[in-house]
Formats: structure tokens, sequence, C-alpha cells
């Protein structure tokens, strides 16, 4: 019996639909943001990753709802977008003033780290289009009541933008229980988006009222303790080594605040170094716990994005089973194969993500 009562085929026009700013990654390769001179140029953001996931490698029909400055950089994110299978006819193009004053597109620098220098993030995206998205500004009714989707996703990336972009959040996804679409949010705490607009405190007020109205929270140790308040027992501050005792008793006093969630999933990750990482999952559903299959070891080319595509496969894995088991070796598997390739956005394919799940080796393919 599925763990979520899913929509009946046929009665929407997209599998999943995600609300999040996507912005230009620039990323130095195996360079520093500080001394390079040439960077590659990717799409990306925490919430669209999902879509663009769900999208490209497991073969969903996917939108985004965003804001660009309407400009030759929106236009370049959007091209991306587009090749990515990712349908762009719900953006809000906003006027650009000229030189961005009132409005502009967001980028995000990051470097990936090796061995011990961590990966680094520098953002440069206040005042964008999508931050200044406020309740009102998009007709959540066409697009649940009319288009329909089976599947709604959201995080705190895009809560933490402005004190407006909550506001869009909560608009959004009371809108989409009315019309009886499953809504999953990825705490993903970035404290340097808090910082400027009340910090840890303003964190949690936000994400605890969002939390009412999720059905599926995803997130690590510091999304649940920094957004929602959850010590997680156990691990050393160096999160080189994982309790997983003390997540199942986070998870549990989760559940128990917000009854509403039917399933809660986290990430397990195990820092050895920033290019050698243990990769594992655990997943809640209907008062059971399922462990993800694990990866020790895991060799890493590029993180950024790896939280997110094990979102994707999470809700690719709830969507087509129900079964949370399949569902967490769905998204570990994906998240597992994202971290092989630079870029925030998967290059597998669902065969691919299937083969890891099975435990095919890295042999040569002829």
């Amino acid at each position: 019996m599925s763990i979520l009562n899913l929509k009946p085929e046929g009665s929407y026009t997209y599998d999943c639909i995600s609300l999040g700013e996507v912005m230009l990654r620039l990323d130095p390769g195996d360079g520093r943001i500080r001394n390079s001179r040439e960077f590659k140029a990717w799409e990306g953001g925490g919430e669209y990753n999902v879509s663009r996931g769900l999208c490209k490698c497991f073969e969903m029909k996917c939108a985004v709802v965003t804001a660009f400055a309407d400009n030759d950089i929106g236009k370049l994110i959007e091209d991306m977008i587009l090749q990515g299978g990712v349908d762009t006819s719900l953006i809000k193009w906003i006027p650009f003033d000229g030189i961005g004053r009132a409005v502009r597109n967001g980028l995000n620098f990051t470097e990936r780290g090796f061995g011990i220098r961590a990966a680094l993030g520098v953002s440069d995206r206040a005042n964008t289009a999508a931050s200044q998205l406020k309740a009102g500004d998009i007709d959540w009714e066409y697009i649940f009541g009319k288009l329909g989707a089976r599947w709604f996703h959201t995080g705190g990336i895009f809560a933490a933008l402005s004190v407006t972009t909550p506001e869009v959040v909560i608009e959004a996804v009371k809108t989409a229980k009315k019309y009886n679409t499953i809504v999953s949010y990825d705490l993903n705490y970035r404290p340097s988006l808090w910082n400027y607009i009340g910090g840890n405190k303003k964190a949690q007020e936000v994400n605890k009222e969002i939390a009412k109205y999720i059905d599926v929270m995803i997130g690590n140790e510091e999304d649940f303790t920094q957004c929602l308040g959850f010590e997680v027992e156990g691990n050393d501050k160096n999160l080189k080594e994982l309790d997983i005792e003390g997540y199942k008793k986070m998870i549990d006093r989760v559940v128990k605040e917000y009854p509403n969630l039917k399933v809660v999933a986290t990430t397990l990750r195990g820092v050895k170094t920033a290019t050698v990482n243990d990769w594992r999952a655990i997943c809640w559903a209907d008062g059971t716990i399922y462990k993800s299959v694990e990866f020790p070891g895991l060799e890493i080319y590029d993180r950024v994005g790896g939280g997110d595509s094990f979102a994707s496969g999470l809700v690719y894995g709830l969507m087509t089973s129900g079964d949370a088991q399949k569902a967490v070796n769905y998204g570990i598997a994906h998240g597992a194969l994202a971290m092989t390739t630079p870029g925030d956005t998967s290059m597998a394919n669902l065969k691919e993500v299937e083969s890891v799940m099975k435990g095919q080796s890295a042999r040569v393919v002829r």
C-alpha cells in the first residue's frame, strides 16, 4: 500500500513544480575563486535542481516557478533551464532597469574544494528578481487549480532570500494543499542568507510555520537543528562520525511536533575530506525508519547539488512506488552519482541510478 495518497494518473499537467531562485553558477574548475581568470557557467538553485533532476534523469514532466530580470543574463539562464527539459512557462519576467539598481539576476561563485580544503560558496544575489517576489505575485490558483501538479517542491533557500519570500512559500503550500498536491520541503539552512534578516531566530520562526503544511520534509543534521530547533545527539562536532541512533531520536521528536508529516528524510554525510565522504541516508515513513544503501569513502568530484539530487531521487521513488525503502535508495544513489560530475545538476540517467542501487561496480562499460 502506498504511503502517500498520490493523485491519479492523468489529472495533472505536471509531475512536479518547484518554487525557488535559479542563479548563474560560476565555477573556477580545479582552481580557486580568488585566483581564477576563467569560470565555467552553469544554472543552479536548491529548489530548481530537484525539478531538473526529476526531468532530466527520471524523465518526468516538470516546471519551475521563479523570476528573472528581463535581460541577456536572464535569457541565458532560461536557455540552460530549457536544455535540462524543465518548463519555463511559469517564470515571471521583470523589466530590467539597465544596471541592476532595482532588479537583477543572481550569481553564485562556488569552488569544489580538495582534500583538506573545504568547498566554498560566495553568493552575489541581493536584489534579485526572485528575492523580490511577494504574496499575490504568482497565480497559484491557476497553477494548482487549473494546470494541476502531482507534487510541489520548495525549500529553505528560497524562504531565506528576503522578508517577503516566506509569504510566497506559505501562499503556495496552502494552495497546493487545497488541491491535494503533495508538498515537499528541503530545509537547506544557509546562515549567509539568514544573517541580515534576523539570523537563526528568524530562520526558526519562518521554518516552524512552513513545516505545518509539509508532507515530505528533507534535511541534514544542521538543517533540523538550525531551522526547527531539534538537536541530534551523539555526533562529533566535525561530523566525521555520525550516530544514527541520535538521528532516529531526532526524527521521533520532529514527527511528534508535526503530525502532518508523512515522510522525513535526512542524508548522513560523514566528511572525511572535501573529496572523500561517507554517504548514506535514512527515511522515516509510517512509524518505520528505512536505511539506504551505503557508500563509505565515496569519492567526490563536486559536492554541490548532491543533496538536491538525493531529494529528486527520493521524490521519484515516492511518486512511482510509494515505497519508502525504494525511495531512499533512489535518492542516495542519485546523489552519489551527481557528485561525480561538475555543476549543480545531475548528469545521471535512470539506468545508471538503478545500477548503482544494485551495487554495480565502476568497471568500464563498453
